[in-house]
C-alpha cells in the first residue's frame, strides 16, 4: 500500500515538473517547500518516503545517516548525538509497564539531538533499562555522545512502533479530487514534521528502551530540485 502511494506521488511529480519552469519563484537554491503546488507535492512525497523508511528499519540512527548521505546534507554524512544534559523527563507508570520493569527498578533517561554536520535532524527522548545492556554500552551512553542505536547495535535489537504521526500536510485533504484546493492556503511548515514512539526489544522479545523521536523540518534542508 505504501509503495503504491509513493509510486503515485513520484509519477505526479514527474508529470508536474514540466510546469515548474514557468514559476520563477522555484529557485534551485531555495529551501522553501511551500512555493507552489509542485514543491508541496515533492515535500509530501519526501515526508512519506522518510516516514516509511523509519518505520521499516530498526535503527533510526542508520536511517537518518542514509538520508543525510543521499540528500547531501553534510560531508561526511555521519550522525552524532548532542546530549541535552539539563533536561529531565521521569518515566510514567505506563512506560514502566511497557518496559516490564517494577516501580523501583532503575531506568535511565537520555535526551539527545541527532545532527548530521550542522543540521539537527531529530530530537529524541530515550528511557532505557541499564541492567539489560552491557557495561560497555552503559559506559558509552553515560560518558559519550554516541547515538543510542549505535551504542547498542551489538544487541541486534528490534523495533516495535507504538505510534507514528505526520505533523505537517503540505497539501490540503482531498486535493487529489478537487483542483480548486490546489491553490488553497498553505499550512506553514512547523519545526517538527514527524513524531515516532517505539519500544526497542532484544531478540528474545525483552524490551529495554522506549524512545520518542521528533523529526525536524531540517530533514528537508536541501534545495528544491529542478527538472
Amino acid at each position: 500500500m505504501m509503495g503504491g502511494f509513493k509510486a503515485a506521488l513520484a509519477c505526479g511529480v514527474v508529470l508536474l515538473w514540466s510546469t515548474a519552469g514557468a514559476d520563477g519563484s522555484a529557485s534551485a537554491q531555495t529551501r522553501n517547500w511551500t512555493t507552489n503546488f509542485v514543491s508541496r507535492l515533492e515535500a509530501l512525497a519526501l515526508l512519506e518516503t522518510l516516514n516509511s523508511e523509519l518505520l521499516s528499519n530498526n535503527s533510526a540512527t542508520l536511517t537518518l545517516e542514509h538520508w543525510c548521505d543521499v540528500h547531501h546534507l553534510a560531508s561526511p554524512p555521519r550522525i552524532v548525538a548532542v546530549r541535552v544534559s539539563d533536561f529531565d523527563n521521569p518515566m510514567s507508570p505506563e512506560q514502566r509497564q511497557e518496559l516490564h520493569v517494577t516501580p523501583t527498578e532503575p531506568v535511565r533517561y537520555r535526551r539527545v539531538r541527532l545532527k548530521c554536520g550542522s543540521v539537527v535532524l531529530s530530537e529524541a527522548d530515550n528511557w532505557y533499562v541499564p541492567s539489560r545492556l552491557t557495561p560497555e554500552m552503559n559506559k558509552l551512553l553515560d560518558t559519550t555522545d554516541t547515538p543510542f542505536g549505535r551504542a547498542v547495535q551489538a544487541l541486534h535489537f528490534q523495533r516495535r512502533t507504538l505510534s507514528a504521526k505526520v505533523l505537517w500536510r503540505p497539501l490540503p485533504e482531498g486535493w487529489e479530487m478537487n483542483a480548486a484546493s490546489i491553490n488553497a492556503a498553505v499550512v506553514p511548515m512547523p519545526a517538527t514534521l514527524l513524531e515516532h514512539r517505539a519500544v526497542l526489544t532484544l531478540p528474545d522479545g525483552t524490551p529495554f528502551s522506549e524512545v520518542v523521536e521528533s523529526y525536524t523540518a531540517d530533514v528537508l534542508a536541501f534545495p528544491v530540485p529542478q527538472p
